[in-house]
């Protein structure tokens, strides 16, 4: 599942440019989700954290869950 992430980071991410507005960036946001949560959660994690990424959405940091306990402790539900 992480090999079209890999792909896009290397053949479609110099091109596109790097104006990320999270942190992580998407590309390695979605291949931590995969490696933490597998192949189903993973790419719904990463298809929620895409469809965010749009003027009127979020920014700044924003790990996958269960990535940074605290964090999680301190801004999840």
């Amino acid at each position: 599942m992480s090999l079209p992430v890999r792909a896009y980071r290397l053949l479609l991410s110099p091109w596109v440019g790097h104006g990320c507005r999270y942190q992580p960036t998407c590309s390695a946001y979605a291949l931590e989700a995969l490696a933490l949560h597998g192949a189903v959660k993973g790419s719904w994690l990463t298809a929620r954290r895409i469809a965010s990424c749009h003027p009127w959405g979020g920014q700044g940091y924003d790990p996958v869950p269960g990535a940074d306990p605290d964090w999680d402790r301190d801004h999840r539900p």
